[in-house]
């Protein structure tokens, strides 16, 4: 620790002996135990790759199912198995299985942003999802969207953590220019919320919110849909009567306790750190105003996808069982220790299990327990896209004829997902479209003007 560093700051530790996360006496147990940790996720994800190249077989051997039964009855289960073995090399097929295709590129450089909905994309790493495809990727902690979005289109990194609707907006040439992109994958859903500053714990409804200085993470963010679309149902014109500005996730604490801001719509740790901090207070968690909505994203050039398809499906596979792993409640404390060393989050651990549990503190003085506080749900359902294209036209960042329906198939790879879903061993859903409500509103996608034209309060002409 620097002799100019604050001694009252938990993230710093007072001695240099020690390893990275400060949990460990040496460096030398800290990569023992993440060793460890990546040889026993590794091992139990294997187990669903022996099932399906298993049941694949089973089902060739036996077509009609009573045939199996009767066979199973017969001589059961680690005989059958035995059995099969000795005319059909399962091991080797699940390797096989598991490899694909010769990877056209094994070292990736993958950019992220460090907050909690990038967790697939950050534990894929630490926890070896990467390195069971034979891929070798540098995880890169990146300062904000802007940059993730520039050093992307300059080749910079290979693919990134994205906002859900950057794709789009990359695809489309708003805020830049236009470049064929895709989101294969959902991050998370959930995992959002509308944290103030203490001196408005007075102040809960929003129409008394005029003259508010509001933060968001991005122009092209859920969090500025979101916000918006929540200010608008209580009356509220985002773009007359408050401030709404982006903002960098790793600076929105800072701002809130410096008085820069009354609040923000914004990924967590910021919200949880925030009451950690003392310096402010969850009003609501945005699943209360759309349950079940997407966040962040993990996205690719369309280039990427088509000129290296082995490399992209390895990744994409890695990708889509880490969030796998993180959707079971059961792994979240783990995953949190796993996230939380300076070269990911740099968050207290605590504050992440706070968030990744579900079970933490409000800021007002309560206990809250939502397990769905945030979720992790790959599937990148086209109605999302067709939904986030309405507010961009809502809010004037889009105008004119837009062709919803084939920009959020060209963009929104859900095909794509189902299909290695499937070769993981998942079972994706078998529509690439769903209906939703937002605040009580339905939403089916098949009429986006007609929904757009429902709202009082908006810029689109």
């Amino acid at each position: 620790m620097s002799t100019f560093d604050n001694p009252f700051d938990p993230n710093r530790r007072l001695h240099t002996a020690g390893c990275s996360c400060g949990r460990h006496a040496t460096e030398a147990e800290h990569a023992a135990e993440q060793a460890s940790l990546q040889l026993a996720v590794t091992q139990g994800e294997d187990k669903r790759f022996e099932g399906v190249v298993a049941s694949a077989v089973m089902r060739a051997m036996f077509p009609q199912d009573a045939s199996r039964r009767a066979f199973l009855k017969s001589v059961g289960a680690a005989t059958a198995l035995a059995a099969v073995s000795q005319f059909f090399p399962l091991q080797t097929a699940t390797e096989v299985f598991a490899a694909g295709g010769p990877l056209e590129k094994t070292d990736l450089k993958v950019g992220f942003i460090p907050i909690t909905c990038a967790t697939p994309i950050i534990m894929a790493h630490p926890m070896g999802f990467y390195s069971k495809y034979g891929l070798n990727v540098e995880v890169i902690k990146t300062a904000g969207w802007a940059v993730i979005r520039d050093k992307t289109l300059n080749k910079e990194y290979d693919a990134a953590h994205m906002l859900s609707p950057m794709p789009l907006a990359i695809t489309m040439g708003v805020g830049s220019n236009p470049i064929p992109y895709t989101m294969p994958a959902v991050e998370n859903i959930n995992g959002q919320a509308i944290t103030l500053a203490m001196k408005h714990k007075d102040r809960r409804n929003p129409k008394d919110w005029k003259g508010f200085k509001f933060a968001v993470p991005f122009d092209y963010s859920m969090h500025n849909y979101l916000l918006r679309y929540y200010l608008a149902e209580h009356g509220i014109d985002p773009d007359v009567d408050v401030q709404i500005r982006a903002v960098p996730p790793p600076e929105m604490v800072a701002n809130l306790r410096a008085d820069n801001i009354d609040g923000y719509l914004a990924p967590d740790p910021m919200n949880q750190r925030a009451v950690y901090d003392g310096v402010g207070f969850i009003h609501i968690l945005t699943k209360e105003i759309w349950e079940g909505h997407p966040c962040c994203a993990f996205a690719a050039s369309k280039e990427f996808v088509t000129t290296m398809p082995n490399t992209y499906g390895a990744l994409l596979k890695s990708i889509i069982e880490a969030t796998a792993y993180a959707h079971k409640p059961e792994n979240r404390k783990e995953i949190a220790q796993a996230i939380a060393p300076a070269n990911y989050l740099n968050q207290p651990a605590i504050v992440l299990e706070q968030i990744l549990t579900g079970t933490y503190a409000d800021g007002l003085g309560n206990v809250v327990k939502q397990p769905n506080r945030i979720d992790f749900d790959p599937f990148p359902w086209q109605s999302f896209a067709v939904w986030i294209m309405t507010q961009m036209k809502r809010w004037g960042q889009i105008k004119g004829d837009v062709d919803y329906k084939s920009i959020a198939e060209q963009v929104y790879l859900a095909t794509d997902t189902a299909r290695l879903m499937k070769e993981a061993g998942l079972t994706p859903p078998e529509k690439t479209t769903r209906s939703f409500s937002v605040m009580g509103k339905s939403f089916d996608g098949s009429n986006p003007e007609e929904y757009l034209a429902s709202f009082k309060i908006k810029k689109a002409s």
